[in-house]
């Protein structure tokens, strides 16, 4: 009797995994983090990312407390532009005054299939 349900459990679990099969979306994924001119991670950095070749874009992300983002993206081969820009505040050590300065940086990746791409953007004047 053991063995029966056993045998009908493992035929159930068999069934649901094909139906499921046709829910299982493939993609690749863009993941990078965004670095300030002191190269340190930098939170709140605008992030958009684009096909290359297209000009408007795709996707806008912003980066979190690690300065990371993640985006998927339809499985390869693609190309695509991820820019970020921020504004940043410096202060002058010894003054103690405060400047307000905007940052950007550009970079490139491609997407071979379901894949994993990792990217950094360094963010400068």
């Amino acid at each position: 009797m053991a063995l029966l349900a056993l045998a009908l459990a493992v035929c159930v679990h068999s069934s649901v995994a094909q139906k499921n099969q046709g829910l299982i979306k493939h993609y690749g994924l863009i993941f990078g983090t965004a670095y300030g001119p002191d190269d340190s991670p930098l939170y709140g950095v605008k992030v958009v990312i684009h096909p290359a070749g297209q000009k408007h874009p795709s996707w806008e992300l912003v980066s979190d407390h690690r300065g990371e983002f993640a985006q998927r993206v339809p499985p390869g081969p693609g190309d695509y532009v991820i820019t970020g820009q921020a504004e940043i505040t410096l202060t002058d050590p010894t003054s103690h005054h405060t400047q307000k300065k905007r940052v950007k940086a550009e970079t490139k990746v491609h997407i071979e299939a379901e894949e994993r791409q990792d990217v950094s953007l360094h963010l400068t004047s």
